[in-house]
């Protein structure tokens, strides 16, 4: 990604030089396609938005060579600088729901047809494609997030119950984790091949369909303990997980969980009970799944 710094300064574009305009142009381009918003990308070079997105729209119309200064003329492009905006914004800040699309992922496709709909211009697949990397967009595969998920109460928990949590832990001289359970099953198709066009591809396998389930554990520091199970996950398994985190732990555990039922079954707070101060059940806010980052792994 290029640097611009830090500092933001108000550029008039006319008391530059055909050649300090075009550098500047090219710059803020630049940017944007690395990945910068325009509208960061303005405040830093300290030109108004409509600046940026106009010299994207002449990047758009001939290439690099379009943003010299000393250039007029030429063909006017298809997206002139609101229409630019337009696109970036539209993609960027939320999904094609909000158009009355049915589907929530963008695809080259349907921006078409929303381009020809929103703003009644034609543009080729292709040319979408161009359009949204010169824009800075790339296709990634979204985070899903659950829409009960409650950001005052996450941000509670961040701000007020993991603190806590923290101190307690470090009081009793415990280790902090963080669990969750994942399953695979053997019919799951995650992956893609090539094949002729027209013909899909067919894979042998065994009929007799099976998965796993796997429960894991992360410590603040990266540590990693995590069993493989082929049964359902209920109070019993967890609890034999437990027992083995606890045996490969010379520390006490804070292990900090989501509001799955076997981490709250009766059964689970009586073993919790019994391991007198040894073992403490946190629990995340609801729809709030754990996330951390392992360094070192070992099996238990």
């Amino acid at each position: 990604m290029i640097c611009m710094g830090n500092e933001i300064t108000n550029t008039d574009g006319r008391r530059l030089t055909h050649g300090e305009l075009s550098v500047l142009r090219k710059r803020g381009v630049a940017a944007v396609q690395n990945g910068e918003s325009p509208n960061a990308v303005a405040r830093i070079l300290g030109v108004t938005k409509a600046a940026v997105y106009n010299w994207l729209s002449l990047y758009r119309g001939g290439g690099w060579q379009n943003l010299e200064a000393q250039k007029r003329g030429g063909r006017k492009p298809a997206l002139g600088p609101k229409e630019m905006e337009w696109v970036y914004k539209t993609v960027s800040g939320g999904d094609p729901r909000q158009l009355k699309f049915e589907f929530a992922l963008w695809s080259a496709k349907l921006l078409m047809a929303a381009i020809r709909r929103e703003l009644g211009i034609s543009l080729s697949k292709a040319s979408v494609c161009r359009l949204l990397l010169q824009l800075g967009l790339t296709p990634q595969k979204p985070l899903w997030r659950a829409y009960q998920r409650d950001p005052e109460t996450v941000g509670k928990w961040l701000e007020e119950d993991y603190p806590t949590i923290k101190r307690a832990a470090k009081r009793a001289g415990a280790t902090i984790w963080f669990g969750d359970e994942a399953g695979v099953r053997s019919d799951s198709r995650n992956g893609a091949t090539w094949a002729p066009k027209g013909c899909t591809p067919v894979v042998s396998t065994t009929g007799a369909r099976f998965g796993l389930n796997l429960l894991s554990a992360v410590s603040a520091k990266g540590e990693m303990r995590f069993m493989c199970v082929g049964s359902r996950v209920n109070s019993d398994v967890f609890i034999l997980f437990l027992k083995r985190l606890l045996a490969s732990s010379e520390r006490p555990v804070f292990l900090i969980v989501d509001g799955h039922s076997a981490h709250k079954s009766a059964k689970t707070a009586k073993f919790v009970a019994e391991n007198k101060g040894r073992l403490r059940l946190c629990f995340l806010p609801p729809y709030s799944p754990t996330s951390t980052r392992t360094n070192s792994c070992g099996t238990i």
